[in-house]
């Protein structure tokens, strides 16, 4: 239960939500234990800093994880992720365990955020807060975001084919909008541009018609205020920003007004708003994560539309260049026949490394998927490989090893989604009782999450280990010039290799023989921490293998802090552990090879390993 204070406080948010500001002064509440695994170099709060997200130490930090989760966009719990604060902490510490996830995008709702115009929900905001909470206390990074997905429910009938989520009741009932009807729509993101309903309510919001976006970024700046003010100094440092307002379209253009010039006069304004409001609120040291038009990088040219902030100038340090990506040629069953092949989104996603690097900024691919059920579900375990892969390097496979100076740096992701109620819930479709929806993600027949519980309520993968807890660099001491992973992940039966070790490195085929493997190529910095690799739970210490520059190991010891190779608990007690690489140098190239498919390889072996991945990095990469 709240103290006295925090009630006080939050009849003060209230009161200014009556005036639509708030400032918050100071610092956050106070401070509390460090997390179990902790090392002195964890838990600092994240900067852009050189295009890059930069620990307090320097290093380059990149963020895997997932969107926590759909069961927000429902009413079954009151807009919440969770049903219960044990439901978060229970699917945190998986999510750390098994999905390999460092980070979260929690998602919240206008809607239940301020279901009374004006009058912001202290109740949920603190329910929503200790759900967050559950995450920083299992060492997982968390970036809020206001979500919506065809502006709101309640702009459907209780009988619609379709719902949506994001404004409240109050924000529909102010607008004439016309009966909602989508026609011969045969995906529920068609409402986007075919229901006039949802392109009207679009279009007022971006024009602040009725005041709507004046009350929606004063709640906004209400919550971010809230969770500042009720979280430790410590937690508050592991929220990495606000991605103020998920996939923005237009709804309609005006006439003469084109995606690009929307982009410029509406939704980049709307983006300073809300940084304003940040700053108010006390974030002023942490980013937007801002998103572009949602069809800026569609993959079906009928839907592309020109964007990405092109005329927002130089983001700098303030934002974070968001989007999202979805094969839609592959989830509409008729414009991409078969399974995903190596390289598959390679140019997508370094389309999306070049838009952040022209912005001046860095870029998180804060939503991507497939669905895992359905006509199509055959095709997840290629699409989601070869998207795992496209944050990895933007070279494929079959030319890494030829090409790895042309990798780019690792992009950050979210997959949609981890949801541990699926399948298990009980949502009433736009509040009717006769449609009451227990499969899926009970939202518009999706089916994407990762997880579910099994008979014994515990969390268990829906899909492939091997492609979901990975090898991906969390903290690189220097900047990353290239890295790839070979997950070795499955189809069906069969294994996926489209990263082989090339024969002209016979020692480390030998080496790697049919395990997985991850290699890591980077400049050390000045820093005073070590690099960071997220261990798998497929890379138990007694079997995994480290060769490296900076020495080699097989079974590697605990990390000290004069020692080069050393594996560690990654902090929040969940039992996930990494591997740190200490390098003493500056401006130097490192690299790293680490797999476990070697038994007690020989020594004779591992100097072999280590002469070729010197002759080869001396090669492809240089000094």
């Amino acid at each position: 239960m709240p103290n006295i204070r925090a009630r006080l406080l939050a009849v003060l948010v209230v009161l200014c939500g009556l005036c639509g500001f708030l400032t918050v002064a100071g610092t956050p509440a106070a401070t509390a234990a460090p997390l179990p695994g902790s090392l002195p170099f964890d838990g600092t709060a994240l900067t852009v800093s050189g295009g890059r997200l930069t620990d307090g130490t320097g290093r380059e930090v990149v963020l895997r994880g997932y969107n926590v989760s759909g069961e927000t966009k429902l009413a079954e719990n009151g807009g919440l992720p969770f049903a219960s604060v044990a439901d978060a902490k229970k699917s945190a510490t998986a999510l750390r365990a098994l999905g390999g996830g460092n980070s979260v995008r929690f998602l919240l709702s206008w809607a239940y955020a301020e279901p009374v115009r004006g009058q912001v929900d202290t109740a949920y905001l603190a329910a929503a807060t200790d759900q967050l909470r559950a995450f920083l206390d299992a060492g997982i990074r968390v970036y809020p975001d206001f979500h919506q997905d065809l502006y709101s429910r309640h702009l459907f009938d209780p009988d619609s084919w379709y719902t949506g989520d994001g404004a409240p009741r109050w924000a529909v009932e102010l607008g004439d909008y016309p009966d909602e009807s989508c026609g011969i729509c045969l995906f529920w993101g068609q409402n986007i541009t075919q229901n006039g309903a949802v392109r009207a309510a679009q279009h007022d919001f971006w024009h602040n018609a009725h005041g709507l976006q004046d009350a929606f970024l004063a709640t906004a700046q209400q919550t971010m205020a809230y969770v500042r003010q009720h979280l430790s100094a410590e937690e508050f440092a592991g929220v990495v920003g606000f991605d103020p307002y998920n996939e923005p379209y237009a709804g309609t253009y005006d006439p003469g007004q084109s995606s690009r010039t929307w982009e410029r006069d509406l939704l980049w304004p709307f983006y300073v708003r809300f940084r304003a409001r940040m700053d108010a609120a006390g974030w002023q040291d942490k980013p937007a994560l801002v998103e572009p038009n949602m069809f800026w990088n569609a993959n079906i040219a009928s839907q592309k539309q020109e964007g990405g902030l092109l005329d927002a100038g130089t983001l700098g340090s303030r934002y974070v260049f968001n989007t999202h990506f979805y094969d839609q040629k592959a989830i509409s069953a008729i414009l991409m026949w078969g399974k995903a092949a190596d390289g598959q989104y390679a140019a997508d996603f370094a389309a999306v490394r070049d838009r952040a690097a022209a912005a001046g900024t860095t870029a998180v691919v804060s939503e991507f998927g497939h669905p895992l059920a359905g006509t199509v579900s055959d095709k997840a375990p290629t699409v989601l490989k070869a998207m795992y892969q496209a944050l990895d390097s933007r070279v494929k496979g079959a030319a890494w090893w030829t090409n790895p100076a042309g990798s780019g740096p690792v992009l950050s992701g979210s997959q949609w989604q981890w949801d541990v109620h699926h399948g298990r819930h009980h949502e009433l479709m736009n509040g009717n009782p006769g449609k009451v929806l227990t499969t899926g993600d009970a939202w518009n027949d999706e089916d994407l999450s990762a997880v579910r519980l099994d008979d014994d309520g515990e969390v268990t993968l829906r899909q492939d280990a091997r492609l979901l807890d990975r090898i991906y660099p969390s903290a690189t001491s220097g900047t990353t010039l290239a890295f790839t992973y070979e997950d070795r992940s499955r189809d069906g039966s069969t294994t996926l290799t489209w990263n082989p070790v090339p024969s002209s490195l016979p020692g480390v085929a030998q080496l790697v023989g049919s395990g997985q493997y991850g290699l890591l190529v980077w400049r050390s910095g000045s820093g005073s921490a070590p690099t960071e690799l997220h261990l798998p739970a497929s890379f138990p210490t007694a079997s995994t293998t480290v060769v490296s520059d900076l020495g080699t190991a097989h079974a590697p010891p605990a990390y000290t802090a004069t020692g080069p190779v050393g594996v560690a608990a990654e902090p929040g007690g969940t039992g996930s552990r990494r591997l740190l690489l200490t390098d003493t140098d500056s401006g130097t190239v490192h690299y790293a090879l680490v797999t476990n498919g070697a038994t007690a390889p020989a020594p004779a072996l591992l100097a072999a390993a280590r002469g070729e991945l010197a002759a080869w990095a001396a090669q492809r990469i240089g000094g």
